[in-house]
């Protein structure tokens, strides 16, 4: 009587089965007395090309990832002028927090993003913001068309004038090969034009500067404003306003040149104005406090000394040190 076929010799059987069915698509030579000298030769499997439909899609959904965050600094910046947060919460940072995850500086890094590619777009007057990159393999391509594609490689170019901003980004371009640019090559090119340009910082701690917003949308509303240097940095400085404190680049900056008795006077007005100032206030005492943070003298007249005194005594709080 037969024995019916074992287990392992089914499952032998199905490996040799499939090693024939596989011999259509390799071809393998095995010397079983020199097992090194085994060769198998795979045949290529061949991709499909992508369609010209395919191809259109893919472009238009990296375009949509390069240029997100260009996209969300544009929706911040409305978001914070318009003041849409403002029925759910007092302020823009902690709006930004609670809504987004994000911390402080995220938000304006992304704000002050939007302003760097609008800048450096001038380069390239046939582009606009829906369409950041080029093909660098175009006929007319140029090193001036190539924009960036995230947050991260406009940092350095940030504290930098828009005509330096420009520079320093198509230097960038060059040293990439006239590809996008990382952060880090960003980063190098503008030390050295820093380097090359230096000038040393002159501001001291306890001068009264003027505050000159231009075109960092973290300085907006107080272009105009007064504060007092309370750090000095390499290329920066820390300056105390009535409102909180602020790290402002030199070229955002412009000394009273006042003695030092009067930028003693200038500590004691913004220590009083922050005793008064918080963002819940009514807005009528708010725009006579900001007024106040605008003076280009360093007094009071009769008539701020009363009305200041009167919002110290109806609003006033100790400064928690």
């Amino acid at each position: 009587m037969n024995k019916p076929p074992s287990k392992r010799n089914r499952a032998t059987s199905a490996a040799k089965s499939n090693s024939r069915e596989t011999t259509s698509s390799a071809e393998d030579t095995f010397d079983s007395e020199n097992p090194a000298s085994a060769t198998i030769t795979v045949k290529a499997v061949e991709v499909e090309e992508l369609t010209q439909e395919e191809q259109s899609d893919r472009l238009h959904l990296e375009r949509q990832v390069e240029k997100a965050f260009y996209l969300a600094g544009k929706a911040l910046m409305e978001l914070r002028d318009r003041k849409l947060y403002r029925t759910t919460h007092k302020t823009f940072e902690e709006y930004c927090r609670e809504r987004f995850g994000f911390e402080r500086r995220y938000p304006y890094r992304l704000m002050e993003s939007t302003v760097v590619v609008d800048n450096l777009m001038e380069m390239c007057p046939n582009r606009t913001q829906n369409d950041l990159v080029v093909d660098i393999s175009a006929p007319d391509f140029s090193e001036g068309q190539v924009l960036p594609i995230n947050e991260y490689q406009l940092r350095p170019l940030i504290p930098l004038e828009p005509e330096v901003q420009r520079e320093a980004w198509q230097q960038a371009v060059e040293a990439a090969g006239g590809k996008v640019p990382s952060g880090r090559i960003v980063k190098d090119v503008v030390q050295r034009i820093i380097e090359r340009t230096k000038v040393p910082n002159t501001y001291r701690v306890g001068e009264v500067c003027q505050i000159l917003a231009k075109d960092n949308p973290e300085l907006r509303g107080k272009g105009g404003c007064w504060g007092i240097v309370s750090h000095v940095g390499e290329f920066s400085c820390t300056v105390s306003m009535w409102n909180g404190e602020y790290s402002v680049g030199l070229q955002h900056l412009k000394s009273f040149n006042y003695l030092p008795a009067e930028c003693e006077q200038m500590q004691s007005l913004s220590d009083r104005i922050s005793r008064v100032y918080s963002d819940w206030l009514e807005e009528t005492v708010k725009n006579l406090l900001q007024l106040l943070g605008k003076l280009n003298r360093p007094y009071l007249t009769a008539v701020e000394e009363k009305l200041l005194s009167v919002l110290e005594s109806e609003y006033g709080r100790e400064i928690i040190p």
